[in-house]
């Protein structure tokens, strides 16, 4: 009898490695997450203790507590039609691409610039909200490394620990893939009892505490401009920022098992979660204001509240609480970067794609596509060494590079209207007006964070913002009439069942 005849037959194919293969792709990555896993990675880039606390100081001076505490619940229902709308697609297709393997299959014409742009709006976007994740830590762990041994908020102390700390993530996400999956699994919980435990503290322990009325209806104006109207519109990035990076769920469900249905629920549930716990932290860190002058001015505003607050050892056990929580979400948007990457360049759309394509074969992960990530974060966050504002330039990146390409499917999925193929998980009626929300509140803040954030308008003030979007767009729109046009015909096929299974095999006797 042949070795041939005597090997052991091939496992039958699961669920989702079928489904995979029906979209063309090869099961490359390792799929190990449970459903709670990839609710984890969203929620966890979601952040509350990032998000909220990095920006609170830009919702002080533009808006005050009564854009922080209302703008939050606002913003967060229209987030949730955003989210709605994005799980409905990741259903109908769960594969690393995300966002731009979703305009392809939705477009009814030139589905290849759709999903190049889409591609390259999602890329934009990721790598900012790394860059913001990441420099919003540095910034609390240069406070914290301040109040404990003097290393003061200078801005070169703050990118020396941005570019430490974006090394630590991508060596974790290179080595300790079985770690990394831990840690998100961890973060869920170190935030929920993290917001619990602070909002305790600064309940119970403080003296002084502002009035409902103060917290609920106080307006400030810091920017110098004279509309209130618009600076409350300006508050609201606040809490935009902080609802980004939800379309992790929909990049990590090659890894995630039954992706068709948990890919879904972890973009909605996280989204819900960070809604509850995240209006939580606000309100209580709003009422435990002490000095609003002092603090609304300095370099880290919630540190400064803590230690009014609480004391300078409470605040700096607050602050550990924090650095960690951010730490643990700049390593997941780490994660969720370098899978749209290695997934956009498995389809030849990046400059150099065969490189950040390449998988590790011992851990499975697409090594080089995490120091791309890194990389172009660090790059993003460097002008704040000349530029006071830059932070907040980009986080309006984040939002909107990450938010256009959000929107891109949903757009396409209601152009198509009754030819949309539903997966498992679908919103059945109310598709179409939860789409049309989504695609008009896009559409809206995608213009509205390009705008001045202060007056008067300096070099130092400018928000750079619009320079970056356009030239990433500028870029991908000449590569795309000069090259791309002529050979990018959108996500591609691996090969037939065949080879896909060789690709698999062959994976499996490197590791």
């Amino acid at each position: 009898m042949s070795a041939d005849e005597t090997a052991a037959p091939a496992p039958p194919l699961s669920d989702d490695e079928r489904r995979l293969h029906d979209m063309g792709y090869a099961q490359e990555l390792r799929r190990h997450m449970s459903g709670f896993s990839n609710f984890a990675v969203s929620f966890t880039i979601i952040s509350i203790l990032s998000g909220c606390l990095t920006l609170y100081g830009t919702g002080m001076n533009t808006g005050g507590p009564a854009l922080i505490t209302w703008g939050w619940p606002i913003v967060g229902v229209m987030t949730l039609f955003v989210g709605l709308a994005m799980a409905e697609v990741c259903s109908s297709y769960p594969t690393a691409g995300g966002l731009y393997y979703w305009s392809a299959k939705l477009a009814k014409k030139n589905a290849p610039a759709w999903s190049w742009f889409t591609g390259w709006f999602n890329f934009l976007g990721q790598v900012a909200v790394t860059a913001g994740i990441d420099f919003g830590a540095a910034f609390f762990l240069n406070a914290l490394l301040d109040l404990q041994w003097g290393f003061d908020t200078r801005p070169w102390h703050t990118i020396v620990l941005f570019a430490a700390i974006l090394v630590v993530h991508a060596l974790l996400n290179q080595f300790g893939v079985t770690i990394v999956a831990l840690f998100n699994d961890v973060s869920v919980w170190w935030h929920i009892i993290g917001v619990l435990l602070i909002v305790a503290v600064l309940v119970f322990v403080p003296s002084h505490h502002q009035s409902a009325s103060y917290v609920f209806g106080h307006f400030v104006n810091n920017t110098g401009w004279g509309s209130s109207f618009y600076v409350a519109l300006l508050g609201l990035l606040l809490a935009q920022y902080t609802f980004t990076g939800y379309d992790a769920s929909a990049h990590m469900t090659e890894e995630t098992r039954d992706a068709a249905t948990a890919g879904p629920r972890g973009i909605v549930t996280s989204i819900l979660v960070s809604l509850a716990a995240g209006w939580v932290l606000l309100i209580g860190v709003t009422f435990a204001i002490q000095h609003y002058a002092t603090e609304s001015t300095a370099t880290v505003p919630p540190a400064q509240i803590f230690v009014d607050a609480v004391g300078n050892t409470g605040g700096k056990l607050l602050l550990v609480v924090v650095v960690v929580a951010q730490l643990f979400c700049g390593m997941a948007s780490v994660t969720a970067n370098s899978r749209m990457i290695y997934a956009f360049s498995r389809d030849g759309a990046l400059p150099g794609s065969r490189l950040w394509h390449k998988i590790n074969a011992r851990t499975r992960t697409p090594t080089n596509a995490i120091w791309l990530a890194a990389a172009g974060a660090l790059i993003l966050g460097l002008p704040y060494l000349w530029n006071s504002t830059a932070y907040a330039a980009v986080t309006s990146i984040a939002v909107i590079g990450l938010y256009v390409a959000y929107v891109l499917p949903t757009l396409l999925r209601l152009l198509r209207g009754a030819d949309f193929v539903p997966g498992p998980w679908h919103l059945g009626r109310w598709s179409r007006p939860i789409g049309i929300i989504a695609v008009v509140w896009v559409l809206f803040i995608s213009i509205l964070f390009m705008l001045p954030t202060a007056s008067p308008i300096t070099g130092k003030t400018f928000n750079y913002t619009v320079f970056a979007v356009v030239a990433v767009l500028g870029f991908a729109t000449i590569y795309w009439f000069a090259s791309a046009r002529r050979w990018f015909k959108g996500p591609k096929v691996q090969g037939s069942a065949e080879e896909l299974a060789a690709i698999e095999d062959e994976l499996e006797s490197l590791a």
